[in-house]
């Protein structure tokens, strides 16, 4: 594979610099991944203007990335019918009960509440990073317009809480892929390394203790205060030249008239997502076991080995076929309007579905310049032992950052920090858990992240207005987490 050295570095620096500058993450993210094409055509701008073209094609070439993209679009089906159905009036209606009794205890109590729940809501779906922040986005958005809390709080309680308790917890996809790239790495006992590690993993700890500090004490800083102070004074949930991830169609979407609001028909679906996701899992892991002592070793490894992507992806298709059911039995919809509905979602959230393949095919382009090998390989001869932790944290959040993915960070420098613990006799533990935490963190402040394109698709937020507002808090955990590693570095030296 030819070296490009720094270059590998501009295209997505580039296109996250662009924007944030310019708030247009379509032609930014473009942008990107053309001058990474043109890079690799050796200037040739033809080639490369080609080359991106057959790039973009190159994403639907994996099956996960497919899977992903199917799932984003089908999000949209699902959400029109619990719109529809009456089942987010009836889960609003319910909240509202809540909401009032807090009001009478306390005049403002009510919005901590709802923020408290919704973080909680988050942490408890740590099965599958996607269904948390779309879970959570979809459940509490009309609670959060209602209270006046601004679209990027809940974008923020979405993403801060999601990725953070599928590593801190990682009896899950997240889990299972770690594991495999320590068995790669030659370690015996990835489990009992993983969950070693837990302690040390101090970015995603911080970040879901900042959300509970800043929804409890109320304080804001940086861009959320101004959301909020927006939000307070004038009544935008939006910044005025906002471009919400999902159109006025999906969240104001007309309920049928002449039916009763009932919640369960929007808790039953996403409860049925919620479900299917281990079900799943099980499913498309359990031929891949090799050998088992019981049944539920059988069944953990095989949760363990499972697809993320297809698990997904069969839960919503699993949700969508209940609510087909459920509301058919109602008579809430005939066979047509489901059908009818099921397009207009997948149309509704194309622009999604179109950012998403964006943010695959530039991570695929830097993947193919070696931008996160060339960051790692950069800090390998002049790393201290004392300095490893502090150093790995912060390669792999750069690295996460101007890839967009955590996997990928992961991917790239378990492969290079446990070899370079080993020469330096440092504790694995530490290394291994910066790693994992330093991948997480940057993708956190990376617009280009999946994960958090879906927390600002499921909030309904402007996505660069997500990220703006996100980056402080994200920031402040990230030194904090830079300092412990420091610390813990001179300590265990």
């Amino acid at each position: 594979m030819t070296d490009y050295g720094f270059l590998s570095i501009l295209p997505p620096l580039i296109a996250i610099i662009l924007a944030l500058k310019t708030k247009q993450v379509y032609i930014a993210l473009l942008f990107g991944i053309w001058f990474a094409w043109v890079i690799m055509s050796g200037w040739n701008f033809l080639d490369g203007t080609l080359a991106t073209i057959e790039g973009l094609v190159d994403v639907f070439k994996s099956a996960g990335n497919t899977r992903t993209i199917m799932f984003s679009a089908l999000v949209g089906a699902l959400l029109l019918f619990i719109q529809y159905s009456k089942g987010v009036e009836g889960f609003v209606n319910k909240l509202n009960v809540l909401i009032d009794y807090f009001e009478r205890k306390q005049s403002g109590y009510s919005r901590v509440v709802v923020q408290l729940l919704a973080l909680i809501t988050g942490i408890l779906l740590f099965v599958e990073t996607s269904i948390s922040s779309l879970t959570v986005g979809t459940l509490y958005r009309p609670v959060f317009d209602k209270l006046k809390i601004p679209r990027e709080k809940l974008a923020y309680i979405a993403d801060s809480s999601s990725a953070p308790s599928s590593i801190i917890i990682p009896f899950n996809a997240w889990g299972a892929f770690i594991m495999g790239l320590l068995l790669t790495q030659g370690i015996d006992k990835p489990f009992s390394m993983l969950i070693s590690s837990i302690k040390y993993n101090f970015y995603p700890l911080i970040a879901i203790v900042i959300v509970f500090v800043v929804i409890l004490s109320k304080k804001d800083f940086g861009p959320m205060a101004k959301a909020e102070k927006r939000t307070k004074e004038t009544g935008k949930l939006l910044s005025d030249d906002a471009k919400p991830m999902i159109s006025e169609t999906i969240t104001s979407y007309e309920p049928k008239k002449g039916i009763k609001a009932k919640a369960y028909n929007m808790v039953i679906p996403l409860v049925t997502m919620v479900i299917m996701m281990p079900i799943n899992l099980a499913y498309t892991g359990w031929s891949k076991v090799e050998s088992s002592h019981s049944f539920t070793d059988h069944l953990s490894q095989a949760i363990g080995n499972g697809s993320g992507s297809s698990s997904v992806l069969y839960s919503v298709l699993a949700s969508i076929f209940v609510a087909m059911i459920l509301y058919r039995a109602q008579g809430i919809m005939r066979t047509k309007e489901m059908v009818d509905l099921v397009l207009k979602g997948i149309s509704e959230l194309m622009p999604l579905a179109l950012l998403m393949m964006l943010a695959f095919a530039i991570s695929d382009a830097c993947n193919q310049m070696g931008t996160g090998q060339f960051i790692a390989n950069w800090s390998k001869d002049w790393l201290s032992p004392q300095f490893l932790p502090a150093i790995v944290f912060l390669i792999s959040s750069f690295i996460a950052f101007s890839t967009g993915t955590s996997w990928g960070t992961f991917a790239i420098m378990l492969a290079i920090s446990i070899p370079m613990a080993e020469i330096h006799q440092s504790e694995l533990t530490l290394v291994i858990a910066a790693t994992l935490g330093g991948g997480v963190f940057g993708d956190h402040c990376s617009p280009i992240s999946d994960t958090s394109i879906i927390s600002s698709m499921a909030s309904a937020s402007d996505h660069i207005d997500h990220v703006r507002t996100q980056l402080p808090y994200a920031l402040i955990g990230g030194t904090i987490a830079t300092i412990l590693y420091l610390i813990m570095g001179f300590a265990f030296y």
